[in-house]
């Protein structure tokens, strides 16, 4: 037997650590399934884009002008996809400071989700600078200063990702068969817990924050001073549904992992995360129709922006929040998975409208993203899942972890 001090070095059929990474690396698995077919072409046409973006410059690749500096990878690849990462400090928050021990199987595998979420819409932001080298500028506060917005959403990001995968690292650890080193990541969880759970606080209105100095370009109807509390309130239920979408399909995917205990647990892990997006979503409907009257946003709806702006608050809050508070009543699991698509949909769509749809809605010529664009959005966003799966096939995220880390 090792002593734990060596054991970080063998795994469990003393392989040395290179050989156990090494093998680790294999695919597991088929590999002609419908999702490698449709990915893979995508991930490399994306490379290839992304290749002649940097060579050439964004213009290269992009319909992005200096009237339209920022596009779809930011609208959609950061601020719609930060939204979505909410789950994890809302998770983090119930499980580790309430004590809501309902939801603690699916802790790991939301802030699996959240980590890679940052961490791959970090890496668009890179793709969207048209000189990828000053992206420290706004982290040491150059050009902007302390005080500006992008400072502190710079310093966000920065410090969630750490923090993020400190939660997760007792998972890695695990993995790797390091007990001491999970004892350690382990007690340091709860710090990183607090300490995520503020920086999204401040992250996800800081996102909303950076477009108050947007008013004369965003449409009435999308902008008002409130717009980062909305930003925060909307990552809560945006965060959730995507929880609920994702655990759906993993929970068939990687069902084999999943021990029986917390199979017969996820309808009501469903059904509680239903009833908590019903009341945000309410929240959020009411805030929404607060600053419509005080805005006196009522001669603006009579026009097309007018009917758009109705379609999202009733087709796309309204109708999902109406679904989640009655498939809550009615524990009708399969209603609550249609309302959480839709809720999907409607995030998406404000942040778009905010962004891009609303953004210089006047102007002649208005910005549409390229077809490259569309591409190297879902290369990235499918490489985020193929690099989400292989974590979830050799890492215990939904499965159980060893006996040894039950101490700990």
């Amino acid at each position: 037997m090792m002593s734990n001090n060596t054991q970080i070095t063998i795994d469990r059929d003393g392989k040395s650590m290179w050989g156990f990474l090494i093998s680790e690396l294999k695919p597991k698995g088929k590999w002609f399934t419908p999702f490698n077919v449709i990915s893979i072409p995508i991930m490399l046409l994306g490379l290839g884009l992304i290749v002649y973006r940097f060579i050439y410059g964004i213009g290269s690749i992009t319909n992005l002008t200096q009237d339209t500096p920022w596009g779809l990878w930011i609208g959609f690849d950061v601020v719609t996809g930060v939204a979505f990462a909410g789950g994890a400090y809302v998770l983090t928050f119930m499980v580790y400071i309430l004590n809501i021990r309902q939801y603690q199987s699916i802790v790991r595998v939301t802030v699996l989700n959240g980590f890679l979420a940052y961490v791959f819409y970090a890496g668009a932001l890179l793709l969207d600078l048209g000189r990828p080298w000053h992206v420290v500028n706004p982290i040491i506060g150059n050009n902007f200063g302390v005080s500006s917005v992008l400072f502190l959403v710079a310093w966000h990001f920065l410090l969630y990702m750490i923090a993020q995968l400190i939660e997760f690292s007792p998972a890695i650890a695990e993995w790797l068969g390091a007990r001491r080193a999970h004892k350690i990541l382990s007690g340091m969880t709860i710090a990183a817990v607090i300490f995520g759970i503020t920086l999204s606080t401040l992250h996800q209105s800081g996102l909303g924050a950076l477009y108050l100095m947007a008013k004369d370009k965003i449409h009435p109807l999308w902008y008002s001073e409130f717009i980062p509390i909305m930003f925060f309130v909307s990552s809560v239920f945006a965060g959730l549904s995507m929880v609920i979408f994702e655990g759906s399909i993993s929970h068939k995917v990687f069902s084999m992992q999943i021990n029986e205990k917390n199979h017969h647990k996820q309808n009501e892990i469903i059904r509680g995360l239903a009833k908590i997006c019903a009341g945000t979503m309410f929240a959020y409907f009411f805030l929404k129709l607060l600053v419509f009257i005080h805005e006196q946003g009522w001669v603006l709806i009579n026009t097309p922006m007018g009917y758009w702006f109705l379609l999202e608050m009733f087709g796309f809050v309204l109708l999902p929040m109406g679904l989640f508070f009655y498939s809550y009543r009615a524990n009708n699991i399969p209603l609550v998975k249609f309302a959480a698509i839709v809720t999907i949909l409607g995030v998406i769509l404000n942040r778009l409208n905010v962004t891009i749809i609303g953004f210089k809605w006047d102007m002649a010529i208005r910005y549409i993203p390229s077809w490259m664009e569309l591409v190297v959005t879902l290369a990235v966003i499918f490489t985020e899942i193929w690099i989400f799966r292989w974590v979830i096939n050799r890492m215990p995220v939904l499965s159980d972890s060893p006996s040894w880390a039950k101490n700990h």
